[in-house]
């Protein structure tokens, strides 16, 4: 019974703290969605535990702990695309502002070294 209510005050703290994350804007939303949609899943688990056998047996895992880990395998896997996903987005824009940086400071440069009695 103390694994039971471990479990559902686990589930409820993290489905909490990620509400509480996307509160104080330090979780932006487009990632906020995925972990509220894991921290409710392991809240309904937690809370119906006969769930997860059910899912099991459905989808024909002999024990439910196995569906599980599987899911905790895949949802890892989402995770890693994810971000994988953003930090090469964020590669691509940091390089092409670096690239922008520089054509400025040659501008910059270029227009201090001209001779101000000169018109063009």
């Amino acid at each position: 019974m103390t694994a039971y209510i471990a479990g559902i005050v686990g589930a409820a703290f993290t489905f909490g703290f990620v509400l509480e994350l996307l509160r104080r804007g330090i979780l932006r939303e487009k990632f906020a969605v995925l972990w509220l949609v894991v921290s409710f899943g392991l809240l309904v688990v937690a809370v119906f535990p006969a769930v997860l056998g059910w899912l099991a047996g459905l989808v024909g895992i002999a024990l439910p702990a196995n569906l599980l880990f599987i899911l905790g395998g895949l949802i890892l896997l989402l995770v890693s695309v994810q971000l994988s996903f953003e930090v090469s987005r964020l590669e691509g824009r940091t390089r092409r502002l670096a690239e922008d940086l520089a054509l400025l400071n040659e501008q910059v440069r270029v227009l201090g070294q001209r001779d101000p009695s000169d018109p063009g």
